[in-house]
């Protein structure tokens, strides 16, 4: 075992790779050795792995039905009745329904970063690429986006489109693309007159094809970091939506309607509001531990 161990450490870890699949494979090893070297990159990752695994059996483990309601054991404390985390105001079981809930909150910010990167990234390579009065337009029209508070344009654009999960997404989705235009624009501008963008040319490939397959892998890392961080920006403004009454419905178990449900019980049944409150401060934060995380290992300019 141990010799196997040393043999693949060693073929990870060999400075001359004998084919391109050793040399990425070595290149992801490196970069998760310097990963796990930091520890609130480790614990950003374990969050987001802890949600994702709730995400996924969370309807396997919970211990009774998110909707199922029980008026007769309302706003019963933590630990009482039954209730690990307490129950809501229509005697709904808490953790069933945070349980239930982290498999919404994940989906709107999969979809929300699954839709804006690729869009954001097509645009900023676009831009960055051709300028001049291609990078003029397209430059504008993410000025104007930026212009506007990103929640106050969510808002906006939920309220014309109406209460629900997918319009929610579409709202903000709409507001979260201009930051990774910017990005790869500016990645873009650094790197167009390398010389392997003119040795490209020189051979004849078109202007799509070298931003498809020699400009937008260059730029992709930054714009995976700052996805990865703006991953907070979107649970929040995702629970903004929903505290609002704009995102998903009841008795949907979305953790920012959780939220908005127990303000009125605030003073005196604070676990109604403090626990899905606590579950959204606790993912915000292993996105943001994870981002930098990142950063780190993705970032060239780091010089780690």
């Amino acid at each position: 075992m141990e010799a196997s161990k040393t043999t693949l450490g060693a073929w990870l870890s060999s400075a001359a790779p004998e084919s391109p699949w050793q040399a990425w494979c070595g290149d992801a090893w490196r970069s998760w050795l310097l990963f796990r070297r930091n520890p609130l990159a480790m614990a950003g990752l374990a969050i987001m792995l802890a949600l994702v695994v709730l995400a996924a059996i969370g309807p396997l483990i919970a211990p009774a039905d998110p909707l199922a309601q029980s008026l007769g054991l309302r706003l019963s404390p933590p630990g009482a009745n039954g209730y690990i985390l307490g129950s809501d105001e229509l005697g709904r079981d808490i953790l069933s329904r945070l349980l239930y809930g982290a498999r919404i909150s994940l989906s709107i910010v999969l979809m929300v970063a699954v839709a804006v990167a690729p869009v954001g990234l097509a645009i900023g390579t676009i831009a960055g690429y051709f300028g001049g009065p291609v990078d003029t337009v397209l430059m504008r029209i993410t000025d104007i986006f930026l212009s506007f508070p990103r929640l106050v344009l969510a808002l906006a654009l939920a309220s014309a489109l109406g209460p629900g999960i997918e319009n929610a997404v579409i709202a903000i989705a709409i507001t979260a693309w201009p930051p990774y235009a910017r990005i790869a624009r500016a990645e873009t501008i650094s790197i167009r007159n390398s010389d392997f963008i003119a040795a490209s040319r020189l051979q004849g490939a078109s202007p799509l094809r070298i931003i498809a397959t020699q400009v937008a892998p260059l730029c992709a890392s930054s714009v995976i970091v700052r996805v990865t961080l703006d991953m907070a920006g979107i649970m929040l403004t995702a629970a903004g939506l929903g505290f609002l009454g704009l995102g998903a419905q009841p008795p949907s178990p979305e953790w920012g309607a959780m939220v908005a449900a127990g303000r009125r019980f605030v003073f005196d049944q604070w676990w109604v509001a403090a626990m899905p409150g606590l579950a959204i401060c606790a993912v915000s934060l292993g996105f943001n531990f994870l981002g930098d995380g990142l950063r780190d290992v993705l970032d060239p300019k780091s010089g780690s």
